[in-house]
């Protein structure tokens, strides 16, 4: 598929997007009730087997391992599953309101992080943007306050881990093809959880694994429609959709778990996305000079 149909992929992102945020619902009603380390550990086994499946079908195994890095691909697959372990905990201490939205200013720390690591270079542009994105990051979490949590830290922890995460996609895309990078993905997230959660397995109700099935398919199809989406579309005419998943995850927590959005959440949740969005149509601004 080329890259020349917006709308489809916009269509496919969105959808990626919602089955993320049912995900994340899922996602906090089993570890609120078993080992989170079981729980990911579980989808990763899922997770790696569409990866190896999808490799198989794609040119085969070896084709996939072959990577100039190897080292540093499975510790960047490694890195994710840490991620996913440490939101999935936010999620259930902080909830799916307040959690996503300091997760949204991961965006903001790539472009922090982006010259150090990558030697990129940032313009006062887009420094500024994200220096009002960390302000809205502050009223979110209210540092100082009765009712700041520490839980937010945990977060806040996690979107520093996902953009180092996002940062090492971008450099290890210099040497290795995307289908070498997704193979990584899968197998060192699954070698990783499983030497972690074999510790911690627990019995499960009937009607949970009914729910962990349901989260193992909705982590399959959900990274399957954004494989094509970016396909079907350039990252820069749909990366800024991915934003949706903070509102789609909100009505979830409100209407199933009946978690409450707080005013500052809101107001600093509306500054982060809208800092993170202008940055990237700057950065997009600034690649299309450069081209």
């Amino acid at each position: 598929m080329t890259r020349d149909n917006p709308a489809f992929g916009t269509f496919l992102m969105i959808g990626a997007i919602c089955i993320f945020a049912i995900q994340d619902g899922i996602s906090r009603h089993l570890a609120g009730q078993y080992n989170v380390f079981m729980i990911v550990m579980i989808r990763y086994w899922f997770f790696a087997a569409f990866v190896v499946a999808l490799s198989l079908r794609s040119g085969g195994l070896r084709k996939a391992i072959t990577s100039e890095r190897p080292k540093l691909q499975f510790f960047r697959g490694a890195l994710l599953a840490v991620q996913i372990l440490i939101m999935v905990t936010a999620f259930v201490r902080m909830g799916l309101v307040d959690a996503p939205a300091i997760f949204a200013a991961y965006p903001l720390v790539i472009t922090a992080l982006s010259g150090p690591i990558l030697g990129e270079r940032i313009g006062w542009r887009r420094w500024s943007l994200v220096a009002v994105g960390f302000v809205g990051v502050m009223i979110i979490i209210k540092p100082g306050s009765s009712i700041f949590s520490p839980d937010a830290l945990i977060a806040f922890i996690g979107a520093l881990f996902f953009a180092l995460y996002g940062l090492l996609n971008r450099y290890v895309s210099r040497f290795d093809p995307s289908h070498v990078t997704f193979f990584y993905t899968g197998i060192a997230g699954m070698i990783l959880t499983t030497l972690a959660g074999v510790w911690y397995w627990e019995a499960m109700l009937p009607s949970d694994w009914l729910w962990m099935g349901l989260l193992c398919l909705t982590s399959v199809s959900g990274h399957y429609l954004l494989i094509k989406a970016y396909e079907a579309a350039e990252a820069s005419a749909i990366q800024p959709f991915a934003y949706l998943q903070l509102p789609v995850s909100a009505v979830i927590g409100v209407l199933v778990f009946g978690d409450v959005i707080r005013a500052n959440v809101l107001i600093g949740a509306v500054i982060v996305v809208g800092a993170g969005v202008f940055t990237f149509l700057r950065a997009r601004q600034v690649a299309q000079r450069a081209g």
